[in-house]
């Protein structure tokens, strides 16, 4: 009996061992997987958001899209996770990073470190929505060259091919017209808004708020990357809707440009020089956009 009870006591503390051993398995499973988990969702938050920052630089240069994309991987902590950062065409980036996470309780059972990737793709999409457009608008029949020096007339009224038609966003008046030129119009235009055109003598408003315009822009003449210059204008692209005596009345927007001035106005000028770039900003895509003028946003694509 004696020899039976001892058997049994063996038993129970191996099965002891055993269930602490299973207890001390799962407990590692769960503070190494909750530890991946974090490392993994913080890899694919910095992914994110170095895809949609350098996906801004895309209609620039490569090396600014991969400035950028460092500059963000540094800002997380990240500055030697990257794996890749690939632009396909010149309308999307795609970005990879990873890096070998050291585990604590696995460690028992050979186990170091664990491989954990992310990755993220952010693409350009024209623009169906705009902030801060200027009310200077632009037909959709005229013929773009991006970096090429335009100048274009100002005529109240005016939206044939070569010019700006004035276009009222808040109202009429040479006041509303010229502080919207100034600062942009505070409200969102989308593709189909109709809009009215600007009649009365705009020439000196037009002058102050384009002068006004480039003064505030701290960047050197031609310098256009920047993404805080007041040089920089979004302007509604449109189809006329209505004319009457050979001025249209009535515009449709039909999508969005930016145009860069390039030089100050004189007393003597009616005319606005400057050249049209691609650009990303502040608006929205919905759906696809009827026209591509080389305003556009960016959105996370899997």
């Amino acid at each position: 009996m004696k020899t039976i009870l001892k058997k049994e006591d063996g038993s129970s503390f191996l099965l002891m061992a055993l269930g602490m051993m299973l207890t001390l398995a799962v407990l590692g499973l769960v503070v190494d997987g909750g530890h991946l988990y974090m490392t993994k969702s913080h890899l694919q938050k910095t992914a994110n958001a170095a895809a949609l920052s350098g996906a801004q630089e895309l209609p620039n240069s490569s090396e600014k899209v991969n400035q950028v994309v460092g500059e963000i991987l540094d800002h997380h902590g990240e500055a030697d996770s990257l794996l890749f950062s690939d632009m396909e065409g010149e309308t999307l980036l795609h970005v990879g990073i990873g890096r070998e996470v050291p585990v604590f309780f696995s460690t028992l059972f050979g186990v170091e470190s664990v491989p954990v990737q992310a990755e993220a793709k952010a693409g350009l999409h024209a623009m169906t929505a705009g902030v801060g457009t200027v009310p200077l608008g632009m037909d959709e029949s005229m013929e773009l060259i991006y970096g090429d020096t335009y100048t274009l007339k100002v005529d109240a009224g005016d939206s044939e091919t070569g010019n700006f038609g004035i276009l009222a966003l808040e109202g009429p008046g040479a006041k509303s017209y010229g502080e919207s030129l100034k600062y942009g119009f505070d409200e969102e235009l989308e593709v189909g808004d109709v809009i009215n055109t600007q009649t009365g003598n705009i020439a000196g408003a037009t002058r102050e708020g384009v002068n006004f315009r480039i003064s505030n822009c701290p960047y050197p003449d031609g310098d256009y990357q920047q993404r805080d210059c007041s040089r920089i204008m979004l302007i509604p692209v449109y189809k006329p809707l209505s004319s009457s005596g050979g001025q249209v009345k009535s515009v449709e927007i039909t999508g969005f440009a930016y145009f860069y001035l390039a030089s100050p106005m004189d007393a003597k000028d009616d005319s606005i020089s400057g050249i049209f770039i691609k650009r990303v900003g502040a608006g929205e895509s919905v759906g696809d956009a009827p026209l591509d003028r080389g305003a556009y946003t960016i959105k996370l694509t899997r």
